[in-house]
């Protein structure tokens, strides 16, 4: 794979960068317009799709950082992003372009002030993992074998000028009206510059190991500070495949529900007992060893949840809550999904929406067990996705609506529900994690 020398890391150039992938988006659909003429609609869609998403993850691969996390967000959304999008942004959960050996240590010389070779038996400059804040390099001390986790230079400063430039873009897109509408921003480049911290990191990974170590078939590396920094993270080595290669190979019915079962368990003993959670489900942070334990790894994303959201966001997780029309819209109200300035029109709108949405994303929690493999479950939950995407009457209604807390947590649960789909866990004991 081509490594990088370089990355661009001033607001000029990233913007620089934005401005020609945009301008490669803006040729594919003069393309797109002549293959219509001449070959089916789909065809030509799928066409543009691919060819857009191949563009656009090309440009944000060199960008890395807060733009790669966003495509890395994006590939979990799988029952909205059409499926060009999906299978190449999932690129970024970690196989991107890594950095060039003479960069690495460069790099570890600016944050760690010594050669790799100074702190370490041995060191392979040549990195065998790389995703969207940093990459993972192998090394050796005292006979023990290590994984080095290394940032992309220029990544952490570059977060602000990032958001700054989709800002616009994203306001116009959702829609999004009101002066309170900073918050969702905020609560973004928050998470995204705890992500760069890895001091934060490590503090917050030997907590969740600590807390959930209990969880059966549950694994966590250790953690080396003396061999840390802000911007560099030494770790067990741990062996394993990901997550995403498990789900694909004929793993066993008992081995995949044993799997899923802990990523299960996992997930609900944070959101229920801890109130603090690993936000950032995807495939590159999971492992799964030879012996079907699964390896949790990388806890720079936490999202703590406030108990004034915990309640009214999992009270509407209850059927009975659900179909009570007075509790309900209390509960909107909570959540910040109605608003006192709603029109009598948006409020019967987003009721509506929100109970539809509602009755099907929580079927998991009516049933003392749950089928994750099954496609009819997912499959609506895509058609949901495709019917609101299209609504023109949603596009002109005001988009800040909900509390900042949903962005990461309902995050949380669309990652956790994807990753399970994948898994095909099909036995799952919902309360389990009451039982450790």
């Amino acid at each position: 794979m081509k490594t990088l020398d370089k990355i661009p890391t001033t607001k000029i150039q990233r913007a620089t960068k934005l401005m020609a992938t945009g301008a490669k988006v803006g040729v594919n659909y003069i393309k797109y317009y002549g293959d219509k003429l001449i070959s089916p609609k789909d065809e030509a869609k799928a066409r543009l799709n691919e060819k857009n998403a191949e563009d656009i993850y090309d440009g944000l691969k060199e960008l890395k950082g807060s733009a790669l996390k966003v495509a890395q967000m994006l590939s979990m959304e799988k029952s909205v992003l059409p499926k060009a999008y999906v299978e190449k942004f999932s690129l970024s959960q970690f196989s991107v372009p890594p950095l060039s050996p003479p960069l690495v240590i460069k790099t570890f010389k600016k944050y760690f002030g010594k050669h790799p070779d100074q702190l370490y038996d041995s060191f392979a400059t040549k990195s065998v993992n790389a995703a969207s804040i940093g990459q993972v390099h192998i090394a050796e001390k005292d006979n023990k074998k290590l994984a080095v986790k290394i940032q992309y230079p220029g990544i952490a400063e570059s977060i602000s000028s990032d958001l700054s430039m989709v800002k616009p873009m994203a306001i116009k897109m959702f829609n999004i009206k009101g002066k309170d509408s900073d918050k969702y921003f905020n609560e973004v480049e928050k998470k995204l510059l705890e992500e760069t911290n890895y001091i934060l990191e490590i503090e917050q990974s030997k907590e969740v190991a600590k807390m959930c170590k209990h969880i059966p078939n549950l694994k966590f590396p250790g953690y080396y500070e003396k061999l840390s920094s802000d911007r560099i993270i030494t770790m067990d080595w741990m062996e394993g495949v990901h997550l995403s290669e498990f789900a694909g190979k004929n793993a066993d019915q008992t081995l995949r529900n044993k799997v899923g079962q802990a990523l299960w368990d996992f997930y609900m003993y944070q959101m229920h007992c801890l109130k603090k959670v690993h936000a950032d489900p995807h495939p590159g942070n999971f492992l799964v060893s030879e012996k079907g334990e699964l390896i949790a790894l990388d806890f720079g994303c936490m999202k703590k949840v406030p108990e004034d959201f915990y309640v009214p966001y999992f009270e509407l997780a209850e059927k009975q809550n659900i179909d009570n029309p007075e509790l309900f819209t209390r509960k909107l109200y909570e959540l910040e999904i109605l608003r006192e300035d709603d029109s009598k029109e948006e409020i019967e709108f987003f009721s509506e929406m929100f109970h539809e949405m509602l009755s099907l994303f929580t079927q998991p929690f009516h049933s003392e067990y749950f089928d994750f493999s099954d496609a009819d479950f997912f499959g609506k939950i895509a058609e949901l996705g495709e019917k609101y995407s299209k609504n023109t009457e949603l596009r002109k209604m005001n988009g800040n609506r909900g509390s900042k807390h949903f962005i990461y947590i309902n995050r949380t649960f669309f990652g956790l529900y994807n990753l399970m789909h994948d898994i095909q866990a099909t036995f799952i004991k919902i309360d389990n994690y009451k039982s450790h």
